[in-house]
């Protein structure tokens, strides 16, 4: 169907509608990259490892040695039990607080971009589809101004318009797949700060007493 042409005179056959698309795709890699970059720079230590540690510190009194742990960490956990720990010896409400305005702050700092990513894995098919329908229109176009140019004409004019279609998948599979596991990992980033947020105020409950 294309033979003799070469894949850039296929991908200029979908016009407008491949520039879109390309720019679409580049954008979505790049999200997708820094996004994976910075869950996995966050996710060096545990919560299990992070309160295990504080705990320890806590215990022999040195609430200092602990804080000074969690600088070091640069968590979305350790950032929450920070928080908490900076209002060492003060009102339990107002140490539960703090955490949980941490937790609202980290939460946003996660879930940055993500939203144009799953933007494009919701529109990217639809642009291919749209791409489609102009490219069918236009070969049908170029038919009844040349005559009858048999199947060959109306064959390679509908294959070119679906060129759109295909690329509108190519961009949008990755794109929601990517979205869903952000939306998992971010799940439990947010699982991890409220547990870490209700261990700490237990322990320092405890140690206050």
């Amino acid at each position: 169907m294309f033979k003799g042409r070469s894949i850039f005179d296929i991908i200029a056959a979908g016009g407008i509608t491949i520039d879109i698309l390309i720019l679409c795709s580049v954008i979505s890699i790049a999200v997708i990259i820094e996004r994976m970059i910075y869950y996995h720079r966050r996710s060096r230590l545990s919560r299990v490892q992070i309160l295990g540690q504080v705990h320890k510190e806590i215990i022999s009194n040195k609430v200092l040695n602990a804080v000074g742990f969690c600088k070091g960490v640069d968590t979305p956990v350790s950032r929450v039990v920070l928080a908490g720990l900076n209002l060492f010896g003060h009102d339990e409400k107002l140490i539960a607080n703090a955490m949980e305005r941490e937790i609202t702050v980290e939460t946003i700092k996660l879930e940055r971009f993500i939203s144009i990513v799953g933007s494009i894995g919701g529109t990217a098919v639809y642009i291919g589809l749209f791409g489609t329908v102009i490219g069918i229109m236009r070969a049908f176009n170029d038919i009844a101004h040349a005559g009858s140019g048999g199947m060959d004409v109306v064959t390679m004019g509908i294959a070119e318009a679906l060129v759109c279609t295909a690329a509108g998948l190519l961009v949008a599979i990755p794109a929601v797949l990517s979205f869903n596991w952000f939306t998992r990992k971010i799940d439990n980033f947010v699982v991890d700060m409220e547990l870490a947020a209700s261990e700490l105020v237990d322990l320092i409950c405890v140690k206050q007493k």
